[in-house]
């Protein structure tokens, strides 16, 4: 993922910009809703991405493990194993309950997309050794950089939570007020 840029036009690139936190306070609850929504969607896009790559990275290591006689059968019998989700196989997640579905992916998540999509990664039985651990490396080094920017988004979102109880425990929201609220605010 290219790395959030100040100015940039990018949801990524608003969330993670100071602006987007500072003068909270004087923001309507409305508002802080919203970009504590935008910061929500944004996580579970990193967070779907993430997830992709780390499945392409268990496929890689699945067939050194082949190769190396210390994984019986062929990859397609492991597959499903080796697919498996979240509670299935090591994660290194927040544990946060995701609640959206991923949007808009590939409109900013150009350099995972292509490492996934990589079609002389997709053959690993007709990759060399080294192609294998340069595949995995390309792979780390992209779901490393995805999981750095999901934290700081992560941090945002907490930022933004955190404001709205506060509201709460002030007296300056009421509980009310959700009755009236129109959907997702």
């Amino acid at each position: 993922m290219t790395k959030p840029m100040p100015g940039g036009r990018r949801r990524v690139d608003r969330v993670l910009d100071p602006a987007f936190v500072q003068g909270v306070e004087d923001l309507t609850m409305a508002e802080v809703r919203e970009r504590r929504a935008d910061a929500d969607q944004e996580e579970t896009d990193l967070s779907h991405n993430r997830s992709k790559l780390i499945a392409r990275i268990d496929l890689l290591k699945a067939e050194q493990s082949r190769r190396a006689g210390t994984m019986e059968g062929s990859i397609i019998d492991a597959l499903p194993q080796i697919l498996a989700g979240p509670g299935q196989r090591r994660t290194h997640g927040s544990g946060r309950h995701i609640h959206t579905e991923p949007s808009r992916l590939d409109e900013h998540r150009r350099k995972e997309e292509a490492i996934v999509a990589d079609t002389e990664l997709s053959d690993v039985s007709h990759l060399t050794d080294d192609e294998l651990v340069a595949g995995i490396a390309a792979l780390q080094e992209a779901e490393h950089e995805v999981s750095e920017v999901r934290h700081d988004v992560q941090q945002v979102m907490d930022f933004f939570q955190a404001e709205i109880g506060r509201r709460y425990r002030e007296g300056l929201a009421n509980v009310d007020d959700l009755l009236t609220a129109p959907p997702g605010a």
